[in-house]
């Protein structure tokens, strides 16, 4: 029982984005950590994005039972009532949204919630409606490194402008290589994206340009003067690596297997760049 309220928050994703959201907080501290206010905006961005995941759980429930990697889901087998779910998502949701506006300030708050309704709300019409629900879904995923940020920082400048942009262009190619090799899950659940819209070659050509949209935003945090040669050198490497890997999908057999290591890497070239953000903010500043 207790392992299925565990499951419905997804704790892959949570994990995923407390990483992201540490990097966010490093850079903006400069080397000077304040350990009590980093734990506090952890706890707070994770109650959220615990929450999203309960109401996504809830939303999906039906498509979650066409699915294979989904239909074992709390929600979608009856395990657990959806009163109690919704009881239990608005808990967490209203846990998180406290912790930030009691240790951090408004407008981590601000941006948290923002990520939250983006997610909950216009992440689950669009990706029903449209292949272009993907991106709409990355504004989300793209919030956490900016709370991290922020919470130290209390300003939207051009350094969480830049963290959200980052963000947004490595999910599209980790997205839509999983939409390549879960394609008949989707097709099943009727969830129209990229790879089933304008088939696999649009999709890999997509992948292709997002990762160097990901090249040129990583390496503004140096131009800008946000980060040092260290981060560039290890982040650009990292990056061009993925980016012959996702060249190399022109001419892959097996396009599952492709879009499988694509996505693998994907959260290799991820941890790479939260890793040297966080090691770069204590020798560059």
């Amino acid at each position: 029982m207790l392992r299925n309220y565990y499951l419905l928050t997804k704790p892959g994703i949570v994990k995923g984005n407390a990483i992201t959201a540490a990097a966010g907080f490093f850079l903006a501290s400069q080397g000077r950590i304040n350990i009590f206010l980093l734990a506090e905006m952890l706890m707070g961005i994770c109650l959220v994005i615990a929450s999203g995941c309960v109401f996504n759980n809830y939303i999906d429930r039906n498509i979650d039972r066409k699915m294979v990697r989904t239909r074992d889901r709390a929600l979608a087998t009856g395990a657990m009532a959806t009163k109690i779910a919704l009881i239990y998502g608005s808990i967490l949701g209203l846990l998180g949204v406290a912790t930030l506006l009691f240790f951090t300030n408004l407008l981590t708050a601000f941006i948290a919630i923002v990520g939250f309704l983006f997610y909950v709300v216009l992440y689950s019409i669009w990706k029903r409606k449209s292949e272009y629900g993907t991106l709409v879904g990355s504004v989300s995923g793209a919030v956490p490194p900016v709370v991290g940020y922020v919470a130290v920082t209390n300003n939207f400048d051009i350094g969480a402008v830049l963290l959200f942009a980052v963000l947004v262009m490595w999910q599209m190619p980790h997205f839509y290589a999983i939409a390549i090799y879960r394609m008949k899950d989707y097709g099943d659940a009727l969830i129209p994206v990229l790879p089933i819209v304008k088939g696999i070659k649009a999709a890999k050509k997509q992948i292709l340009i997002y990762i160097c949209l990901f090249i040129v935003t990583t390496a503004s945090l140096f131009l800008f003067g946000y980060t040092g040669y260290a981060y560039l050198v290890v982040v650009s490497l990292v990056s061009l690596i993925w980016l012959g890997i996702g060249a190399h999908g022109f001419k892959a057999k097996d396009e599952v297997r492709w879009a499988k290591k694509m996505f693998g890497f994907s959260l290799l070239n991820l941890l790479a760049f939260c890793i040297m953000l966080s090691i770069d903010a204590f020798i560059h500043f």
